[in-house]
Formats: C-alpha cells, structure tokens, sequence
C-alpha cells in the first residue's frame, strides 16, 4: 500500500469517520426530520378535514335552499320563480366558492408543508455540518481547515456522480437529502450538462444524490449505497 502512495491508517480513519457520520446522520437527523414531517403531515390532515366540514356545510346550504324554494312555490307563482332563480344563484355560489376554498386549502397545505420541510432542514444542514466536521476531527486528531471542511460537507450533500456524463436528454431531476444552495445547483447543472434541472428534496436517501434524466437513472446516495451493500451481503 505505501508503494502505491497509499496511506493504511489514514485509509482507515476515513472509513470510522464516514461510518461514524452516517450513524449521526441516522440518529440526530433523519429521524427529527421524520418527527417534524409527520407533525406537518397531521396538520395537512386537518386542513383536509377543514375541507371537509366545509363540503358539509354546502351540503346543509343547500338543502335549506331548496326547503325555502319549496315554501315559496306554495305562496305564488312569481314568488316562487324569483325565489326559484335566487336560490339557484346562491347554490351555485355557494357550491363554487366552497370547491374554491377546498382547493385553496389543499394547495396551500402542501406548499405550506413543502415550505416548511425545506426551511427546516435548510437550518438542519449547518448543524449536520458541524457535528460531522467536529466527529472526523475527534477522528483524524486534528482540525480541518475551513477549505476542507467545506469541501467535505458539499461533497457529502451535493456530489454530483461521474456517471451522470453518459446520460443524455434534454431534462433533469436531481433529488437531494437536504436543500442544495445556488452555488450546489448551478454547480450540478454544468456536470450534468443540461439546462432544464427541476430539483427535489428527499430526506430518506440520507446523503449524496439521485440523478434521473429521461428513464435514465443514476443513484450516488447514501441510502442507495446502503442498500447495494445489504443486497451484496445477502
């Protein structure tokens, strides 16, 4: 190995302080994410249940509409068209404002939600970053300068794989664990080759990047890794 400029030990302390990140990763953030989501999940539920109710409420609406076009028939026949033409008119708006209001609220949960996710894990990313640098410092013995540090942490997170060079298309789907920054995106863009990049945030595939141009996909993530690794050992 040190013929071949290989140091063993070093080798070695990177694979306990890659190991060891990905443990932290598991532990500290992947499941407050999970935590975080599912709160955001139930109150995206209570929206829809909002929705919900309201529906109900149209329904009552108009069943009293059609109660009081039905008296008004019994008193005259003019009284009964007005009312007849009123009550249509004010079921109709009362129908399309309530299908208004659903879809308003829906849309604004899940943005809301996506939002919000995204914020959160925007604030996580910093906290990640120092708790991986400080456990590979404890690791190596000594502190990594800021370059590297920084090199390290954009690597992990936005890395984008070699492979990406032999997929051809005119679009593109990059899905991180966390939300990459401009720098990361536009970076990601020039590897890829392709203009047309819609970027996701996923936090189950933990680390690295899944690229996906056309049918075309190629899966650096952690979580990927993981999973190649266990079929292997199976």
């Amino acid at each position: 190995m040190e013929a071949l400029g290989i140091n063993l030990g070093y080798l070695i302390t990177q694979i306990l302080g890659i190991t060891i990140l990905l443990l932290l990763m598991v532990g500290m953030v992947y499941k407050p994410i999970l935590r975080v989501l599912d709160e955001r999940k139930a109150r995206i539920a209570k929206g829809l249940e909002d929705a919900r109710q309201a529906a109900i409420a149209r329904d009552n609406a108009d069943a009293e509409a059609k109660t009081i076009l039905d008296a008004a028939r019994v008193d005259a026949a003019k009284i009964r068209a007005e009312a007849a033409n009123q009550a249509e008119e004010t079921a109709a708006g009362i129908v399309s404002k309530a299908h208004e209001d659903a879809r308003d609220i829906k849309a604004n949960a899940r943005a809301d939600a996506e939002a919000e996710r995204n914020r959160i894990l925007s604030e996580l990313r910093g906290q990640v970053a120092s708790i991986s640098i400080a456990a590979a410092n404890k690791l190596v013995g000594e502190s990594l300068d800021e370059q590297r540090q920084h090199a390290l942490v954009q690597n992990f997170f936005a890395k984008v794989p070699a492979e990406v060079t032999r997929l051809k298309g005119t679009s593109a789907e990059i899905t991180s664990a966390l939300p990459l920054t401009a720098d990361e995106q536009s970076a990601a863009k020039r590897s890829i080759g392709v203009e047309n990049v819609a970027f996701k945030v996923d936090p189950k595939i933990l680390g690295g990047l899944v690229v996906r141009v056309g049918d075309q996909v190629v899966d650096d993530s952690v979580a990927g890794q993981m999973s190649t690794l266990r079929d292997s050992l199976n």
